[in-house]
């Protein structure tokens, strides 16, 4: 990976949109969620004031309208900042 966050930004992974419900009948493209839990792949090095609390390979959960999309080698990420990480886990 060649990308490095700058100041208190986090690089994140989605986690695959849901395919099927609990009972078994697929979900179609247009009526799939945004995920809102991924993990980390790279973080910046904070602030002066902000220190980083995430740190790269944890599992994260953020907001529905949280970062901005990005398209990698064909691998789709979200860059967003730190505090728009609800928990991790």
């Amino acid at each position: 990976m060649t990308i490095k966050p700058l100041s208190d930004r986090v690089l994140v992974l989605p986690n695959p949109a849901e395919e099927k419900t609990a009972g078994g009948l697929f979900i179609p493209d247009t009526a799939k969620e945004k995920p809102l839990v991924g993990k980390v792949v790279a973080v910046g090095p904070g602030t002066a004031e902000i220190k980083m609390e995430v740190k790269e390979g944890d599992t994260v959960l953020y907001g529905k309208f949280a970062g901005t999309e990005l398209n990698i080698d064909g691998v789709d990420y979200l860059i967003m900042r730190q505090n728009d990480i609800l928990a991790v886990y």
